[in-house]
């Protein structure tokens, strides 16, 4: 499947920035099963480009003149493959596998996300049916509500609070893999619906032994499809995230997202 892709985000500040400088992580992964056909970035200054121990494309956005906002516009267009229960083709690892097992901050796993596990898998994650069935779990006890949590929230907080975002949802299904041993990362994205309800979404990758990366989409209770455009990888949202900065001065900040996705079957 062929996705039409328009990203804006226009960030505006109360006050002048003298500086700032910000992440981007915005061009799709080369993968076996995806390829960017077009890919353009418009930003207000020189884009540095380089690609991180993740394997994800970013670029830097410096600004060291005085500014009150700024506007970043992606477009593009990106063809990608059908899988199989979710299961990514081969690639290349920068990062040995095992890093992936490694808790962060976000997702660190505790004695109530030890019992989760233990309830809803009681003979580990092992196989593509298990992570569904994980990812289902998740679903049903954290209830999808906007509002409730912010980037901070980890894991732990997300169990007990039983609501959150795709985020969330993510973060808790790599503290639940990580605690039952098995590698995990998160993904940042983008999502195409057939009700063109589209946007910026998150999702997560398991390792599987003899079967390697198996791609799940927690908050929609299903595997990751070609409707599923993949831009970065990580241990967590904090690596992985579409857009991240720091400045100086600018008072109150204020963002504005918005994301367009258009598919055609080939």
């Amino acid at each position: 499947m062929r996705h039409f892709i328009k990203h804006v985000t226009q960030y505006r500040y109360t006050a002048p920035v003298s500086y700032s400088i910000q992440t981007l992580r915005l061009t799709p992964r080369g993968e076996d099963h995806q390829r960017s056909l077009r890919w353009h970035i418009y930003a207000p200054g020189e884009l540095a480009e380089q690609v991180d121990a993740y394997g994800n494309t970013t670029h830097t956005l410096t600004l060291n003149r005085q500014h009150n906002e700024i506007d970043l516009l992606v477009t593009g267009q990106v063809e990608i493959d059908p899988l199989t229960d979710g299961l990514l083709k081969s690639e290349e690892n920068r990062l040995p596998v095992d890093a992936y097992r490694v808790p962060t901050s976000l997702t660190m796993p505790d004695s109530t996300i030890a019992a989760f596990c233990a309830r809803v898998l009681p003979n580990g994650l092992r196989e593509p049916g298990d992570a569904l069935k994980l990812a289902q779990a998740i679903s049903d006890h954290v209830a999808y509500e906007p509002g409730i949590t912010d980037v901070t929230t980890a894991a732990a907080q997300v169990l007990a609070l039983g609501h959150g975002v795709c985020q969330d949802h993510a973060h808790l299904f790599l503290a639940c893999a990580r605690a039952l041993g098995v590698p995990a990362r998160y993904v940042s994205g983008y999502l195409y619906t057939v009700n063109d309800h589209a946007a910026s979404h998150a999702w997560a990758d398991i390792w599987l032994p003899g079967g390697g990366w198996c791609s799940v989409d927690i908050t929609n209770r299903q595997f990751a499809s070609d409707c599923h455009c993949r831009l970065a990888v990580a241990r967590d949202y904090d690596a992985a995230s579409p857009v991240r900065g720091v400045r100086h001065g600018g008072g109150t900040e204020s963002m504005v997202v918005n994301v367009q996705v258009q598919s055609a079957q080939q």
